[in-house]
């Protein structure tokens, strides 16, 4: 069994901030239950999870676990990276060697996809471990839903909202990981920090799944697998109206 960390940290200031007023969109209303909810259930109810950390909106969150002795609420950080590390401190002091670390909004996750994932990834000898689902397959199941497609030889895929992780890789590659959020949003100085060769398979098309992955063991001085898996609700996070829109309907 391990540990679970929930990364709910976002503020609801993007494009869900029309649907909702809550102050945190893991606390979006979905039905008669908030969006953090369905995440932390699936996990309670998933034989392979021992505890959950949640990372989040500290004191509202209080009001829903502040007695479950499952669940361990810490005040969530800035960033992704840096509610990562808060929910870290609360690991227990014996060696933890893996955690499975959840967004907290993927409300169409369950326990079933949960526990084939931890099996799956039992076969595996890596510190990171991180889900992938074809295109076509998302397609079938949830026609028209708008998401990132990255085009790999092997395929198009989408990822998932899940990963298998190390957390003693964590603190060392934090400051990398931080670096890499920012330079997204320039395109020319992510191409030189991965390497032009790199993204220039990937525009034409001939990039592998091998080549990728030992690129980014090699940035950050670890071993990661990406694996496919038939799960597309992994990857139905909630981050504008059309997500919330969907996950309502298959969740009435």
């Amino acid at each position: 069994m391990v540990w679970s960390i929930v990364l709910a940290g976002s503020l609801n200031e993007g494009k869900l901030k029309e649907c909702s007023n809550a102050v945190n969109e893991a606390m979006i209303q979905i039905g008669n239950k908030y969006m953090i909810e369905y995440v932390i259930t699936a996990l309670k109810e998933a034989r392979g999870i021992e505890k959950i950390i949640v990372a989040g909106p500290q004191k509202e969150l209080a009001k829903i676990y502040g007695r479950d002795e499952d669940v361990y609420l810490v005040e969530r950080g800035k960033t992704i990276i840096q509610s990562l590390l808060n929910a870290l401190s609360l690991l227990p002091a014996e060696d933890v060697s893996r955690i499975l670390v959840v967004t907290g909004d993927i409300p169409l996750i369950t326990s079933k996809i949960i526990d084939d994932f931890l099996s799956r990834c039992s076969q595996e000898e890596a510190d990171i471990i991180y889900p992938l689902v074809k295109k076509p397959l998302n397609e079938l199941k949830f026609p028209g839903v708008k998401r990132t497609y990255v085009y790999l030889k092997e395929g198009v895929v989408t990822g998932g909202n899940i990963i298998l992780i190390n957390p003693q890789i964590v603190p060392r590659n934090a400051q990398k990981a931080e670096d890499l959020v920012l330079l997204r949003k320039s395109p020319l100085r992510l191409a030189k920090y991965i390497g032009f060769r790199y993204i220039f398979k990937y525009l034409l098309r001939n990039l592998s799944l091998k080549e990728a992955e030992a690129r980014v063991n090699e940035l950050f001085q670890i071993k990661g697998k990406a694996i496919i898996v038939p799960y597309p609700e992994i990857g139905i996070d909630v981050d504008k109206p059309s997500d919330l829109e969907l996950v309502r309907k298959v969740l009435a």
